[in-house]
Formats: structure tokens, sequence, C-alpha cells
């Protein structure tokens, strides 16, 4: 794995492939689209690095939060040599190992997950965005009862002011990008 600086050009230019679309999924919600920064593969590699880095090491598995978690999870998964574990939205898994529910910034939901990965197994949780942090602290909740230790979450930005940093606990925190708005 090659590690990459926060400052590198192919880190900035993968920031600048987020495209910011105001009023979705509903009025007042100001949605980041990473689908041009997914079809770039020099972007798309350096976010996967930069997401793992302060991590390397620590970690068996790489845990990705529907929907877009998965596909950063399953890139930064790859670049690092290790597999991925799906965290799911309520009915979407056969047999859910435990299901967990929160607050969102526009409402509630309910995320699930197997119980497959051996006991003690070290888990690094991947997500595209940190806001009010109720899906990432529903995930990390899940992941100690299920006895996996987290080493970490990392997100592609974080929009502070939400609330969502003081959520995650004491569990470190790497955002890639930041965002005030």
């Amino acid at each position: 794995m090659v590690s990459i600086e926060a400052s590198s050009p192919a880190l900035a230019r993968a920031e600048g492939l987020i495209r910011e679309i105001p009023d979705y999924p509903q009025p007042g919600i100001l949605f980041r689209d990473i689908t041009p920064l997914l079809a770039d593969a020099e972007a798309l590699r350096a976010t996967s690095e930069a997401l793992i880095a302060p991590f390397a090491g620590q970690f068996d598995v790489i845990a990705g939060i529907e929907a877009r978690g998965f596909l950063l999870a399953s890139a930064a998964a790859i670049v690092a040599g290790t597999g991925m574990v799906p965290v799911r939205k309520a009915g979407k898994l056969p047999q859910p190992a435990v299901t967990i529910d929160y607050a969102l910034e526009y409402g509630t939901a309910t995320i699930e997950m197997h119980a497959d990965l051996e006991p003690g197994t070290r888990v690094l949780v991947i997500d595209d965005v940190l806001a009010t942090g109720g899906t990432v602290a529903a995930t990390l909740e899940m992941l100690e009862h299920l006895g996996y230790p987290v080493c970490g979450t990392s997100v592609l930005f974080e929009i502070e002011g939400l609330g969502g940093r003081e959520k995650v606990d004491d569990h470190p925190l790497h955002t890639v990008f930041r965002n005030d708005h």
C-alpha cells in the first residue's frame, strides 16, 4: 500500500470531483455526489489510500456502511489487502445478527449485520459522510456488541457543526475532506 499525503494533487483533484446538490433528498439538505470521484480511477485510488492510511496495520477487515460506504470500503479493502463486510439497511440480509435503530439528519433508520467474522476481528469502519453521526454510532455499537474491536472510523468528509464527531465517542476518527456547511 502506498501512503498518500493529504495535500497530494491526486487527492485535491478527487475532492474537486465531488458535486454539491442542494435540496436533495429533501429541502434543506446539501447532498455530496461522489459519482464523478468513483468514476475516476486515480481519484478513487487516492481517496481509498487516504481513508485507510492512519489505520495501517491496525485492522483485519473493513466494514462499509450502506450504500456509498460499500463502494468506498470495497475499494479501500482492495488497496489494504483485506476483506470487506457490509453494514446493511433493515430487511436486506437473510439472517441479521444484530439490528439497531438510530436517528438520521432527516428521519430514522435501522441497520443490520451478520456475525460472520471470528471473535476479536479488528474492524475499520468506512462511510462516505459523517453528519449527525447516527449511522456511524449505531455501527460502532453493533460491532462492539458482536465482539469485534473497532480500530477507528474513516469518512470521506465530515459536515462540521452537526454533532457527528461527538457521537463517535472515544473511537479514533479520520476525515479525508472537511466541510463546514
